[in-house]
This record gives C-alpha cells, structure tokens and sequence, in this order.
C-alpha cells in the first residue's frame, strides 16, 4: 500500500490518496510555509514526483516514510520560474518492479532530493555552498538537470564550491549497492568558468580512487568496480 497525504505547518491534513501500486493524488490548494507532502509505503523502492516542477525519480524509503517539504522563499530559485506558486498541484509514487531494482542504473539521481536532513534517498550534501545559495546547493549535483553552460539560474544550477579548495560533497544511497563507474558533469560556462584539473573519490569501503578531469562540458567517467558501498561522494 502507498499513501500520499499532504500536510499544512500544523501537521493538518489536507488532501489524502492511497493505492495497492501506484498513488496518485490531486488537490487545490496555494502552498503555503511548512506544508509538506508525506508518502508511506509497504515497499522501499519507490518512483515518485512531488509536483510538476521536479523531474520524476527513484527514490528509497529505509523506514517506509518520505516527507517532502515544499520549497519556499529562496529556496525555491533552484526550480523553474514559479514552480509551487499553482493553485492546482499533482503528486504520484508507484511501487518500483523487481526488474527495475535490480538493472543497473543511475543509483544517485534523485529530483526529490532537498537542503537540510531527509528521511530518504539518495541524498547529497556538502562542506559549501556559494553564498549559500540554492542555486549552488549541494542537492543540484543529483536532481536530474545536466545543462552546464550558464550558472546561477534554473536549469542550469549547480554546486558551488565558493573558491574553496577542501571543498567536498558527500552522496548517501541509504543501502549497499554494487558500484560500476561515476559519472561527472562539471559547470562548463566558459569562458567565466575555471575548471577542475583532478579529483578523489572516498568510498564507505574505504577505497579512495584518483582520476584527472578535461576541460570539457560532457560526462566524464570514472571506474568504481568492484565495489560493494553506501555512499559515493
């Protein structure tokens, strides 16, 4: 069973729908602070889209909750012109099959992911973040959106790493997962940008893994077998 209610501040409940599979749920109602939506599930694994201005994705739910909190003020800058300012919104999660869990993919992706402390995953964090911007926010190295020419606006946010040099992010998957490679987009908007020249990956393994970085707007790759870890930064 999956259950989507969404919640005022208050913790008020103010539009519900639950399905075996797949829940989906429609309500009228202007956003407003602290309202969030919350999805229970029987099952971990989950394929969920909170509101039209995120990208649906994976997510897993360790405890079977997930509270989504509505971006609002600054935070929302991140998204897409007047995303969440709709009367009418639309939220949806179904049951990932057996098939999808175990074919390899992308395991950090996750649109979902929000700034502060998350009861699901993946979820990705950082030491900085320019001027504390969401449009620099550590989340935007995972919600979906590669496009890397511009900065400082949707869709083309990014971590910022305001100039420091032990900058680091950290992504926890919330379970073991068998690795491959990573993959990096790196800001590309040239000539304004610098560019990474190399860079380390720590796995909960305790492997660390060097690799070089190009000048270059496309994915680079890195190999990660073999590996069994819970998080990749």
């Amino acid at each position: 069973m999956i259950t989507i209610t969404a919640k005022d501040a208050s913790g008020a409940v103010l539009a519900r729908a639950s399905h075996d599979s797949e829940a989906l749920l429609c309500f009228d109602r202007s956003y407003a602070t602290g309202d969030a939506i919350e999805i229970a599930s029987d099952e971990r694994h989950l394929w969920v889209q909170p509101d039209v201005s995120v990208l649906p994705g994976e997510v897993f739910l360790p405890e079977g909750r997930m509270t989504w909190r509505v971006p609002v003020g600054e935070h929302r800058l991140a998204y897409r012109a007047g995303a969440f300012t709709e009367k009418r919104h639309i939220v949806s999660a179904r049951a990932m099959t057996a098939g999808e869990v175990l074919a390899v993919r992308c395991v950090s992706r996750n649109p979902a992911d929000l700034r502060g402390d998350t009861d699901f995953y993946p979820h990705c964090t950082a030491n900085v973040e320019t001027r504390n911007e969401s449009c620099f926010a550590a989340r935007n190295v995972i919600d979906g959106l590669r496009f890397n020419t511009f900065h400082g606006e949707w869709p083309f946010e990014s971590w910022g790493i305001g100039a420091r040099e032990d900058a680091w992010c950290r992504i926890d998957l919330g379970r073991e997962v068998e690795l491959e490679r990573m993959a990096l987009t790196l800001r590309a908007d040239f000539p304004h940008d610098a560019y990474w020249v190399r860079g380390q990956v720590a796995l909960s393994d305790g492997a660390v893994i060097e690799f070089p970085l190009e000048k270059t707007g496309e994915r680079q790759y890195i190999d990660l077998r073999p590996h069994r870890d819970l998080a990749a930064p």
